[in-house]
């Protein structure tokens, strides 16, 4: 546990108290108190129920969801203090195919803020170092030292959201590479739309605890420090809107995955049927010229086995020149393209 105290028109913020001096700290309301509480450890978990029950005399639900982890964010309002839980990311772990976060859960009062997290936040750490060295931010009140807190928290998802969209452009890239099917690029697919939707679903959420303390609900959030608020929850629409956009690209990514694969099987299927059309009619000479008749044209004569194969490599010929002007053969998507564009231009003038 830390505790920081801002005393009225001290120079700079005190820290290094214990449980047993907060009682009277919490007392004097021209004190800005913050009280940060770690939950590595059995014995820390124990000793912030204790101080959270005993001397905040929070109520014991919101005590327990704030002892616990897998929370969605939320903000819940009681007479004397609001109670909310937020979500950072974790910028060690995540990344486009695996999005994770870590809870923050928090309490603010007239003169105070409470927050505990199992784990540690840069956010926090942060904002430790500049209430150590400036008292610029407890002096504006509990409320605006909870605004820095946010503003820190929301900020880590930036970089991360930006890796999202190279991480789509760089998808779209290999889906049109790709030679033949594999489930390879299907599965980081199927991992992207994972993350994105789990990004969306937490910044939803996390919009709906934001626009709440931005718009005056609270008494515990002035009116003089509700603007903060709103520039944080802008920051997080923002990414909100981001997020949704994100996971339509990702749906359009299936599609174009599939449409990919079903192009390169056309392909095969096409190749197939040009050359069971190119061997039909070679099957059918061949075939004529094998019955064991005694009367058939030229099969006495020396010359009948070469003019034979001649027919057959002249309709062959013949079948490859006709696919070919059909477009069917010997085309690339360049040549496939510039033909489907003379054509719209022809449309175009005929209208």
């Amino acid at each position: 546990m830390e505790i920081f105290v801002y005393r009225k028109d001290a120079e700079k913020v005190e820290e290094g108290f214990t449980r047993g001096e907060l009682p009277e700290l919490l007392a004097d309301e021209t004190n800005v108190i913050w009280v940060d509480f770690r939950g590595e450890t059995d014995e820390e978990l124990a000793f912030t129920k204790d101080v959270l029950l005993n001397i905040f005399k929070f109520h014991y639900l919101t005590v327990e969801d704030c002892l616990e982890t897998r929370n969605q964010p939320k903000i819940e309002a009681f007479p004397d203090y609001l109670y909310f839980i937020v979500h950072g990311v974790k910028p060690e772990e995540t990344n486009p195919s695996n999005f994770v976060t870590k809870e923050l859960d928090g309490y603010l009062g007239r003169n105070f803020v409470v927050t505990f997290h199992r784990e540690r936040f840069r956010s926090i750490k942060e904002v430790k170092s500049q209430v150590r060295s400036s008292t610029f931010a407890c002096q504006r009140g509990a409320a605006y030292l909870l605004h820095q807190i946010l503003d820190h928290l929301v900020d880590y998802y930036m970089p991360l959201v930006d890796d999202f969209d190279n991480e789509i452009d760089d998808l779209e890239d290999r889906v049109l590479q790709m030679k033949k099917g594999t489930n390879v690029i299907l599965e980081d697919i199927m991992d992207l739309r994972r993350s994105v939707a789990r990004l969306k679903r937490i910044s939803s959420r996390q919009l709906e605890v934001l626009y709440r303390m931005s718009h005056g609900e609270f008494p515990q959030i002035p009116a003089n420090t509700l603007p903060f608020f709103r520039d944080v929850h802008d920051h997080l629409l923002r990414i909100s809107d981001l997020a949704e956009n994100y996971r339509d690209l990702v749906g359009g990514l299936f599609d174009i995955h599939f449409a990919v694969v079903g192009n390169k099987t056309n392909d095969v299927m096409k190749t197939l049927a040009v050359l069971s059309a190119i061997i039909l009619p070679l099957t059918l000479i061949a075939g004529i010229y094998g019955m064991n008749f005694d009367n058939m044209p030229e099969l006495r004569s020396p010359y009948g086995y070469w003019m034979t194969l001649g027919v057959m490599a002249l309709i062959t010929i013949l079948l490859l020149f006709y696919f070919w002007r059909r477009g069917w053969i010997f085309q690339n998507d360049e040549e496939v393209l510039t033909e489907k564009l003379v054509e719209d231009l022809e449309n175009q003038k005929d209208k």
